[in-house]
């Protein structure tokens, strides 16, 4: 007895929510065709005094219950909260329009106003959003907060009808003081397209109220992500961004990474699926390294991400202390890429966020002919011939004057070697006749806010490194500590991106831009192994080179005394650390 007193009891409070003024009706699978049909409703309705909440969702309604519902619904001036989902199953879709245009004259007549309209998985259509256009333009939407629309086959031209009548709310809302101030906007799979997407941006834009935008599987391309990115910018007090399984390319995913610029409480970022690619890969986690101090979860899978870049963007994440997930699943990694990947973040600490990689792509292949390749290397070579030349010429040249008389400078002094000279053709004695102060000059030479340029300049002072010749070895050291320290000192330099520039340019990964790599020699790796040593390089950037110098790489042949004695140290240090 006590237990069907209990369970009457559970029934009563699954139906109806008096805390929360909630009348529920969920789930129940109701066939409501016609008045007689939802009598027993619409009782309750009438009876239940300062009603805020109807939810209808799991039943399928026709438009004469719709209408006996909303009779009912004219009278409750607290009303708050439409939970009408999934509603129209098996309806024809002409019997949706009036229907809901029966529903929200209720709600306009009874002066109510809404804090949240679902009306997901309706399938409605375009003319589904002429249903609810009324409703959207009047008073009973100023206070609008959520707004649910997923999955309702808007398509293109329901998306410009609903920003249409978005935008007016704002408007009119605004003129009487009491503007629109949209939360949440819900709709995904629903074909908006570019003109959908732009059309809606327009209206978040205006409204820089969001704190939720939802809308994956859209069909939106880059002009529509751009206008997108625009209106991120506008919602400062964004927190989830979901665009998953839209098309970004590296256009849409740029533009949508300075958009990020502009939130600070941003938590969630979905752009998997996204198409998202190397160069918009990097500008996300530029973006990320530089801000985004509260973001929990980070999804950049199935983007055509190549090694380098989601190196990028895992060393961006280093200090996100909020971080419980970064998903970078589906790319093109490759298994020593995906291994790089778990070392370095394991050596950070932050293994545990790291979703799985398990459908990896494996590494992309070479978009270029090697026929291509070998012309560039060609060009590169006579660039390399046409500077000298240059060069010798000017060191003539400025030893005459303007007029062709010879300066007074005796044949018997040449001039000393700069910094420039030395950097554009290095050699040892150029680095010892730029003398004591020469880590100095270098240090003062090299733009060390530019990591690219840090780590070509490390190569060239590397290259000169003789392990015979001690007052050469120190003068290396010395002025390569100089250099890094300065460098690693730097709030705007980005040790991630000069180690992958380091890497590139040995051999030793793959980059998207047409970069020749150097050839390596001995004293690049007894150089770089002196610097992993050193209290000003960052340890977690150890494991990632002992990943890449632990490969069967040709570019290290032919210096293996040196390669071993650098994975040794590698091992070492990273043990130590």
């Amino acid at each position: 007895m006590a237990t069907d007193i209990v369970a009457q009891l559970a029934e009563s409070l699954a139906k109806t929510g008096v805390e929360d003024g909630e009348l529920s009706y969920k789930g129940q699978g109701r066939k409501l065709d016609d008045a007689q049909s939802v009598e027993e409703i619409v009782k309750e309705i009438q009876d239940f005094e300062d009603l805020q909440a109807l939810r209808l969702e799991g039943n399928t309604i026709g438009v004469a219950a719709a209408q006996a519902i909303a009779k009912a619904l004219e009278t409750k001036s607290k009303f708050k909260r439409c939970y009408w989902s999934d509603m129209f199953t098996g309806r024809l879709r002409s019997e949706i329009p009036p229907a809901l245009n029966s529903l929200g004259d209720a709600l306009m007549l009874a002066n109510a106003r809404l804090t949240v309209l679902d009306l997901s998985d309706n399938a409605f259509g375009p003319d589904g959003v002429k249903g609810i256009e009324r409703l959207l333009k009047s008073t009973a939407c100023y206070t609008l907060q959520e707004l649910r629309l997923n999955n309702c086959g808007m398509g293109i031209g329901g998306g410009k009808i609903l920003a249409a009548a978005l935008i007016q709310c704002y408007k009119t809302s605004s003129a009487e003081g009491t503007p629109l101030g949209l939360k949440a906007f819900v709709a995904g799979r629903n074909r908006l397209e570019n003109e959908g997407a732009t059309a809606l941006a327009q209206a978040f834009k205006l409204m820089g109220s969001l704190e939720e935008i939802n809308v994956p599987q859209n069909g939106i391309n880059h002009p529509g992500v751009t206008a997108m990115a625009g209106a991120v910018q506008n919602n400062p007090n964004l927190r989830i961004l979901n665009l998953n399984d839209n098309t970004f390319t590296e256009k849409g995913a740029i533009a949508m990474a300075q958009a990020l610029k502009h939130l600070r409480s941003i938590q969630v970022i979905n752009f998997g699926d996204c198409l998202v690619r190397p160069a918009g890969a990097i500008a996300i986690a530029e973006t990320v390294s530089e801000g985004l101090p509260i973001l929990k979860e980070l999804n950049l899978s199935f983007g055509e991400i190549t090694e380098e870049a989601a190196l990028a963007v895992v060393h961006a994440v280093k200090n996100k202390d909020q971080l419980e997930k970064l998903d970078l699943n589906g790319n093109c990694l490759g298994e020593d890429g995906c291994k790089v990947l778990k070392d370095a973040m394991e050596a950070m600490n932050i293994g545990d966020i790291l979703g799985s990689l398990s459908d990896d792509d494996g590494e992309p292949e070479d978009d270029e002919e090697e026929d291509d390749d070998e012309e560039e290397e060609d060009e590169d070579d006579e660039d390399v011939d046409d500077e000298e030349i240059e060069e010798e010429e000017e060191e003539e040249e400025e030893d005459d004057d303007s007029n062709g008389i010879k300066l007074s400078t005796p044949a018997s002094a040449p001039r000393p070697p700069d910094v420039s000279s030395f950097l554009s053709f290095p050699s040892p004695d150029k680095l010892l006749k730029l003398g004591a102060k020469r880590a100095l000059l270098i240090e003062q030479q090299v733009d060390v806010s530019d990591a690219s340029k840090t780590a070509e300049a490390f190569l060239k002072i590397a290259s000169v490194y003789k392990e015979e010749n001690n007052d050469v070895k120190i003068a290396v050291l010395d002025s390569i500590d100089a250099l890094l320290k300065k460098a690693f000192a730097t709030p705007s330099f980005q040790g991630y991106s000069f180690v992958s520039s380091l890497l590139v340019l040995l051999g030793l990964l793959k980059s998207e831009d047409k970069v020749k790599p150097v050839v390596v020699v001995p004293g690049h790796l007894h150089t770089l192994e002196h610097v992993v040593r050193q209290d000003y390089f960052p340890k977690e950037n150890v494991a990632v080179l002992e990943a890449f110098l632990s490969r069967n790489n040709n570019a290290l042949e032919s210096c293996g005394n040196a390669r071993d004695d650098l994975q040794s140290t590698l091992q070492r240090v990273r043990s130590e650390g």
